[in-house]
């Protein structure tokens, strides 16, 4: 497997850098020359409505935590781009449909650029680490880019929930971003300890490659591959007492290869089935771990680097199913998620610009158009 070593040692569930076939890095001397970007203002979210209806949020409505801001620090010595999202009030035994939730925040790109991996924590205002338990999950789509999968959604570039996975950063592939692409951030939180938690900031860490610094494309461009057991629609679904099985298919509409596989989940998980049902083949299962009180520890990944990639053809549908065993005794309302996340190669990148959306015009160009 050239670079990497086995699947089940990589911690990584939803992987930006799931993907490695031992290519070479690209140069990046050209970054040690930038200047660092100059930090953005902090947006201050007071002032917004609390909108969750993206496809994570499920539409739910909550009480809006107020005074959150997203901080952006660009490091070009690193070449890393620091986000901090916060500050979070997490009271002790508050579910996330009873816990103030944040507002969506956007993050402008500062600059053309490859993202190579993402690492997110929680810290407390002196920096101390928070447990991840407390991170319902936290969301990044790009608004300028449809999903491949399902159109009607906004690319889903990144995720994360309590297990905070580390998405490392792998030689050869990465995310491609534009500078001036709008990306939403969407997080919920809870706190089912008995610990209050004071001023918690979500900090995620991405390292980047300027384009300018690949000039021969040697670095390939990776497209986030969410296949949800809810289809196209929203994300979350409730859970039953007992045994949970729930299936839904997406079609694959270009021909490339499934680097690798991970899951998201939420506590009482017990697997994801991956299916090629044009195929009549299994794609991957993967297993949930664990603790004794049903909460989830981890997912594993299954990588296809030693074949080559699992190959998808145009007009391939998949099928996703979870399974749960919600062992509480009680309806868990929104209570689940079931996501197979890898990074899809196509046989042709080019076809994939079709993906960027068209800008919006200002609302005064829109009627002046209407009114011609």
């Amino acid at each position: 497997m050239n670079s990497l070593e086995s699947p089940k040692y990589l911690r990584v569930a939803l992987p930006i850098a799931l993907l490695s076939a031992g290519l070479t890095i690209f140069p990046l001397t050209a970054l040690a020359a930038q200047q660092p970007h100059p930090s953005p203002p902090p947006h201050d979210m007071d002032h917004m409505q609390h909108n969750h209806g993206g496809f994570m949020q499920e539409g739910m409505h909550h009480a809006v935590a107020k005074g959150i801001k997203l901080e952006q620090q660009v490091d070009a010595a690193t070449h890393t781009i620091t986000l901090r999202e916060g500050p979070l009030t997490l009271p002790a035994n508050t579910s996330h449909m009873k816990m103030p939730q944040p507002p969506d925040v956007f993050w402008t790109i500062p600059l053309d650029a490859f993202l190579l991996a993402y690492t997110p924590r929680l810290v407390d205002a002196s920096g101390n680490s928070v447990p991840g338990i407390v991170l319902h999950h936290t969301a990044f789509w790009n608004t300028d880019r449809s999903d491949f999968l399902c159109p009607n959604k906004e690319e889903h570039i990144f995720g994360a929930g309590s297990e905070l996975t580390n998405w490392m950063e792998i030689p050869g592939y990465g995310y491609r971003v534009q500078t001036g692409d709008n990306i939403r951030i969407e997080t919920m939180v809870h706190n089912p300890t008995g610990t209050s938690y004071d001023k918690v900031y979500l900090e995620v860490k991405i390292p980047y490659a300027l384009a300018a610094a690949d000039p021969t494309a040697s670095t390939k461009s990776v497209y986030p591959t969410w296949m949800d057991v809810q289809s196209c629609g929203n994300s979350g679904y409730d859970l039953k007492p007992g045994k949970n099985k729930n299936t839904g298919t997406v079609t694959v509409k270009y021909n490339g290869i499934l680097l690798g596989v991970g899951g998201h989940m939420h506590d009482y998980a017990k697997q994801i089935v991956l299916e090629d049902a044009t195929r009549k083949e299994t794609v991957a299962t993967l297993d949930a771990q664990l603790d004794e009180k049903g909460q989830l520890l981890s997912m594993p990944v299954v990588t296809f680097f030693d074949r080559g990639g699992y190959r998808f053809a145009a007009g391939d549908q998949l099928r996703i199913t979870a399974t749960y065993d919600n062992t509480t005794g009680k309806a868990l309302p929104s209570g689940a998620m079931g996501i197979a996340v890898g990074y899809f190669l196509p046989a042709d990148d080019s076809v994939m610009s079709a993906l960027r959306r068209k800008p919006k015009l200002p609302a005064r160009q829109i009627a002046a158009t209407h009114d011609m």
